[in-house]
C-alpha cells in the first residue's frame, strides 16, 4: 500500500509544477524550455530623455528563436503596467502618443513569443524617461467692439448692431511652448474663416463675409501646437438690427378713466419685446414732448384732471428704437354732481308701479348707468339716514338712474314717505351717495269746494227772522269718485268774536253713500242773521275727519254776511267786492245826503227789487254810520 501513495504523491507534485500559462495560451502546446531571445528598445528613450508629443518606438531581438508578437506595456511606478501595444508583425516599430498621459515619470518593458520553446521571453525594459508635454493653454479669446455684452457666456453675448455688410474683429492668444496655428469656426456669413497660421501669427482675424445676417452665433477657436496638442474655448455672440416692438403697458386700474391724478404705469418693460434679439434695455416715455428713461417696472406719474397725451417706445440692448405709441390717459377725480328726483304722484289710490328717476351728471368721464343705482325705502316721518319702516335700503330692480317701484296695495302706506337716495358712480369710479329725499304718500281722496261756485245770495242784511235770511249757494267737489256717505256742516260765530267764543253748529246735511259717485254734488244752505253785525258762515266738508284725505285744510270755506239796522228794508246782493267798502260807501253818501238835503230812498219793497246798480244811490238815513 505504501508504494502506491508514494507513486500518488510523486503524480501530484508533477501536476502543481506544470506551467498553466502555457495551457492558457496553447492549449496544445506544452513548454519544454525558456527562450533564449534577448530584446532591445533601439530607439530609446534614453535615460531621463523628456518626450512630448508622439514618438516612434524600435525594436530589436537577437538570440535563437522564432519571435512571433511583442507585448508592449508603460508604468509610472514600476508595478502596475498597462498594455499598450501588442504586434504580431514586422516591421517591430509602435507610436507612442505621449499626449495620451499626464506629465511624469514612466518606463517601459517589452517581452516576445517564441514559438519555438512555445514561451515567453522575459521582460526587458527601457530606461526611464520623462513625458513633458505642454497642452496650449488659451489665455483670451474676444469679439472687438461688441455694442454689449462680454461673450464669455450665452446669457451674456456680445451683441452687434452691424449692418450686412460690416465686419467684425476676432483676437486671441495662446501660451505653449510650440504654438504652430489656430482655426475659428461658427462664425456668421457665408465662407470659411481661413487658419491664422502656420508660420507668422496675426493673432486674430477681421471677418467680412458682406452677408452677416441677425442672429445668434457661437464662434469657436481652436489653437493647436507642434506636439499635436490643441485647445479650444467658444465665443457667444449675436447680431441684431431690428427694433423692439411694444403693447400697451398697465395704465392706472386698468381702465379707461382713472380715478386719481397719480397715476400708477405698471409693465413698463415686460410690455417690450425684441424677440430673439439682444433684449430690451429700457422704454422711452414721452409727456409733453419731453422724453425720460424708464429703467424699471413701474413709474407714477401726476396729471391732470382732463384727458393726457403719453407716448412710449422701447429701446433694446445695442440701441434700436421702436416705433412710439400713444395714450390718452383720462384723469377724473371729481364726484357726479346731482340735479334732483323726478318720482310719480304718490297716493294711497295708486294701483300700479311708481316711475322714479334721478337726473344727475358729471362733465368729466360721465355717469356709469350700470354701476350708479336707485335705493329705497318706507319710513314714518321722512326724517332719518335709514328707512325706519323697511329698516333698510332696497334696490329697485332696474340699474342705473331710473326704474320703478310697484307695491301690491299702495293704500296701506298712506302719510308714509318713500324715502329715495342715488348712488352715483361715473365712469372713473368716482362714487357719491345722495342725501335721502322723502316723498309722502298722501291719501288718493281730496274733498274740496268749488270756490266759484260757492256764494251767498245776499252780503248785507236787515237782522230779523223775515229779513236777515240768506241763502248760500254751495259745489263740492272730489279728485275720484267716492262711494261712502259725507257729513258736512254750516257754522257761524261772530265776526269780532275772541277766543273763547265757539263756533256755532247752523245745520248738518249727510250725503248718503254714493252721492259722489260723479265727483261733484250742489248743496244750498240758509241763515237768518238775527243780530247787526259782520258773521262769519264756515262750511266745513268732513268736520270730524273721518275720511283720510290728501290736503286737509280745503275742507273749509268762510263766508261773510252783515247785520244792518236800516231806515229801510231791504238787502244787497252777494256781488259787493267788500262789506268794508260798502260801509265806507254808505258812510260818505250819509255825510252827502244829510248836507244835499236828499230826498228819502224808495221803500222797503221797492229796494228789495233793486239791481246792484242801486248801490250808487244816496241812502236817505241820516245816522247810517252808527246804526251799522
Amino acid at each position: 500500500m505504501r508504494p502506491l501513495l508514494l507513486i500518488l504523491l510523486a503524480l501530484s507534485l508533477v501536476m502543481v509544477s506544470w506551467p498553466t500559462e502555457s495551457l492558457l495560451e496553447e492549449k496544445a502546446t506544452v513548454k519544454y524550455a525558456d527562450s533564449a531571445l534577448v530584446i532591445s528598445f533601439t530607439n530609446g528613450p534614453d535615460a531621463d530623455e523628456s518626450i512630448t508629443g508622439t514618438n516612434t518606438l524600435t525594436f530589436a531581438y537577437s538570440g535563437t528563436g522564432t519571435l512571433v508578437n511583442l507585448q508592449v506595456e508603460i508604468s509610472n511606478d514600476s508595478t502596475n503596467w498597462d498594455e499598450i501595444e501588442n504586434m504580431t508583425s514586422t516591421p517591430w516599430l509602435m507610436h507612442l502618443d505621449s499626449t495620451q498621459y499626464a506629465n511624469d515619470s514612466y518606463s517601459l518593458r517589452v517581452r516576445g513569443w517564441d514559438s519555438d520553446v512555445a514561451n515567453h521571453t522575459h521582460w526587458f525594459n527601457s530606461n526611464d524617461f520623462t513625458i513633458a508635454n505642454q497642452v496650449p493653454v488659451i489665455t483670451s479669446f474676444s469679439i472687438l467692439n461688441s455694442d454689449y455684452g462680454s461673450g464669455f457666456s450665452s446669457a451674456d453675448r456680445a451683441w452687434f448692431n452691424v449692418e450686412e455688410t460690416g465686419s467684425l474683429s476676432f483676437s486671441w492668444s495662446a501660451s505653449d511652448d510650440d504654438l504652430t496655428h489656430a482655426g475659428l469656426v461658427n462664425t456668421p456669413g457665408s465662407g470659411s474663416v481661413p487658419n491664422d497660421g502656420p508660420g507668422a501669427l496675426a493673432y486674430g482675424w477681421e471677418w467680412s463675409p458682406s452677408d452677416l445676417a441677425e442672429g445668434t452665433y457661437n464662434p469657436r477657436i481652436t489653437v493647436y501646437d507642434g506636439s499635436g496638442l490643441s485647445a479650444s474655448q467658444t465665443m457667444f455672440m449675436g447680431i441684431d438690427r431690428s427694433p423692439p416692438t411694444m403693447v400697451s403697458p398697465t395704465i392706472g386700474n386698468g381702465g379707461v378713466w382713472q380715478d386719481t391724478t397719480d397715476v400708477l404705469i405698471d409693465n413698463i418693460l415686460t410690455s417690450a419685446s425684441d424677440g430673439s434679439g439682444s433684449g430690451v434695455a429700457k422704454v422711452k416715455l414721452n409727456q409733453s414732448g419731453i422724453w425720460t428713461d424708464i429703467t424699471t417696472e413701474s413709474t407714477t406719474l401726476n396729471l391732470s384732471e382732463g384727458q393726457t397725451l403719453i407716448g412710449f417706445k422701447a429701446v433694446d440692448l445695442v440701441g434700436n428704437e421702436g416705433e412710439e405709441i400713444q395714450f390718452n390717459i383720462r384723469v377724473d377725480v371729481t364726484n357726479p354732481e346731482e340735479v334732483g328726483w323726478t318720482v310719480d304722484e304718490l297716493t294711497s289710490s295708486k294701483t300700479d308701479v311708481a316711475n322714479i328717476a334721478f337726473t344727475a351728471y358729471d362733465d368729466g368721464s360721465g355717469i356709469d348707468l350700470v354701476e350708479s343705482k336707485i335705493e329705497y325705502g318706507f319710513d314714518y316721518n321722512g326724517i332719518g339716514t335709514i328707512p325706519d319702516i323697511s329698516g333698510g335700503w332696497l334696490d329697485i330692480a332696474e340699474t342705473g338712474l331710473s326704474g320703478t317701484i310697484g307695491l301690491t296695495n299702495w293704500a296701506t302706506k298712506s302719510r308714509q314717505y318713500l324715502l329715495l337716495r342715488a348712488t352715483l358712480v361715473d365712469e372713473a369710479g368716482n362714487e357719491f351717495i345722495t342725501i335721502p329725499s322723502a316723498f309722502q304718500i298722501l291719501p288718493g281722496k281730496d274733498l274740496s269746494w268749488n270756490l266759484t261756485e260757492t256764494t251767498l245770495d245776499k252780503l248785507v242784511v236787515k237782522p230779523g227772522e223775515n229779513t236777515g235770511q240768506v241763502q248760500i249757494y254751495s259745489l263740492v267737489e272730489i279728485n275720484e269718485a267716492y262711494g261712502g256717505a259725507l257729513t258736512i256742516w254750516l257754522e257761524a260765530a261772530p265776526a269780532d268774536r275772541d277766543a273763547d267764543v265757539q263756533w256755532t253748529l247752523v245745520e248738518s246735511q249727510l250725503l248718503p253713500a254714493g252721492s259722489l259717485g260723479d265727483k261733484v254734488e250742489n248743496l244750498s244752505w240758509n241763515y237768518t242773521v238775527s243780530d247787526r253785525g259782520q258773521w262769519d258762515l264756515r262750511l266745513t266738508i268732513d268736520p270730524l275727519n273721518l275720511i283720510d284725505e290728501r290736503d286737509e285744510g280745503n275742507n273749509a270755506h268762510y263766508l261773510v254776511v252783515t247785520g244792518a239796522s236800516l231806515s229801510y228794508s231791504g238787502a244787497v246782493p252777494s256781488f259787493a267786492p267788500s262789506i268794508v267798502i260798502l260801509l265806507l260807501v254808505g258812510f260818505s253818501l250819509g255825510l252827502m245826503m244829510k248836507k244835499r238835503n236828499f230826498t228819502p230812498l224808495p221803500t222797503e219793497h221797492s229796494h228789495q227789487n233793486s239791481d246792484s246798480s242801486q248801490l250808487s244811490q244816496p241812502l236817505h238815513h241820516s245816522g247810517l254810520p252808527d246804526e251799522i
